[in-house]
């Protein structure tokens, strides 16, 4: 009996360690993300800034990845209550809209360069320090996406293989907490953007 106790104390001992490990990077995120958008403010304020309309279908793309929040979300909440089915089927589709997320900004990369805006220079080019810092705020937080979308793969399979239950949601808790903060990191940069262009 007390073995039990000491396993089922490692387990909520490593459970927290890992829900802490999660909120410290996303706070390293976040402190990356705050000296970007200050360097933007600072750098904006130089003269030489041309504003430029962020394409439309960042918009598309940030109603997706709020849609994909709230399905994260009835995924939890449907692991918790035993609704198993619903559950898998509520990460599939948070998965399908994070990848849609990943598509969104490409044809929104791909529109920006059809209408002369480019990361770098290159030959015959021209390049804007405010396209660059566009190019570069969203591709950074993309990268995050890709990790995050790497994750809900794992844990998708996993859910298919029956690992989660209302008595087993620790892995879906700490994807959540990840994938939340995604959401709310792009809402904060689109809204940044759109404002200071």
């Amino acid at each position: 009996m007390e073995a039990n106790l000491d396993i089922d104390d490692f387990i909520l001992r490593k459970q927290k360690a890992q829900r802490n490990l999660m909120w410290l990077g996303t706070l390293s995120i976040i402190m990356i993300f705050a000296g970007l958008t200050s360097a933007y403010v600072v750098r904006r304020g130089a003269g030489d800034w041309f504003s430029i309309v962020l394409p439309q279908v960042f918009w598309v793309s940030t109603a997706v990845i709020i849609f994909s929040s709230i399905s994260m979300n009835f995924a939890l909440w449907s692991f918790r209550k035993n609704k198993i089915v619903a559950g898998k089927l509520f990460l599939g589709t948070t998965l399908f809209l994070g990848l849609l997320f990943a598509f969104c900004q490409f044809l929104g990369w791909g529109e920006l360069t059809r209408n002369g805006v480019y990361l770098v220079q290159s030959k015959g080019q021209t390049s804007l320090i405010s396209g660059s810092f566009i190019f570069l705020l969203s591709g950074l937080h993309l990268a995050h996406v890709v990790g995050g979308i790497i994750a809900l793969i794992f844990i998708f399979i996993k859910s298919l293989m029956g690992r989660y239950s209302s008595s087993n949601v620790h892995g879906l808790r700490v994807a959540a907490i990840y994938w939340h903060f995604l959401d709310l990191l792009w809402i904060y940069l689109f809204v940044f953007l759109t404002i200071y262009k």
